[in-house]
């Protein structure tokens, strides 16, 4: 390991040691996209937790799911696999840990334009680990970003995502729901 290189988090901060090649590849496995919001990589969603070299042509990948029996979690796997194998590494394995718990707090800056781009209201809240409760109960639109957004059904296309309406440009949204 590289003294002084730091080990990436799922918010971006760096508490461990790493080397650059550990670097490299957490980038690389930070931008496969998630199977179920392809407009967010894990990275961004905040799920992908470690990269480590432990020993030559074999990485070790920590993947915290959104939620505790999320079925995603088994293609974000394969994908992480696939890209780090064509990357150069021999053997991947990605475990799944779940302390600490994933939660909306995760999701970076950058994840929360993408998912307003995309059409859907981000969880409320600032991006990264420790962002805290929302300043506001109210949820945007992400067209509009009008207030007035009644709750149509507490589930939409995912478990994390919830429909609403806006009452000014009378689109419907998903909302990913704050964990």
């Amino acid at each position: 390991m590289v003294s002084g290189a730091q080990r990436p988090t799922a918010a971006g901060t760096a508490p461990g040691v790493v080397s650059e090649r550990e670097r490299e590849l957490y980038a690389v496995a930070g931008a496969v996209p998630d199977p179920e919001l392809p407009v967010l990589t894990l990275a961004e969603l905040g799920v992908l937790r470690a990269v480590r070299l432990p020993a030559p042509g074999r990485a070790e990948v920590e993947l915290t799911p959104t939620y505790t029996g999320c079925p995603a979690v088994e293609t974000m796997a394969a994908d992480i696999g696939t890209a780090l194998r064509a990357a150069g590494v021999a053997e991947v394995v990605v475990r799944t840990v779940l302390t600490p718990p994933w939660s909306t707090a995760d999701i970076t800056d950058s994840g929360r334009r993408k998912l307003r781009a995309a059409g859907i209201a981000p969880p409320r809240g600032g991006g990264g680990a420790g962002a805290g409760t929302p300043l506001t109960l109210a949820i945007h639109c992400p067209r509009c970003d009008a207030v007035d957004t009644p709750l149509i059904s507490r589930f939409s296309g995912t478990a994390c995502m919830e429909l609403r309406r806006c009452a000014q440009c009378a689109e419907p949204f998903d909302h990913m729901k704050e964990i």
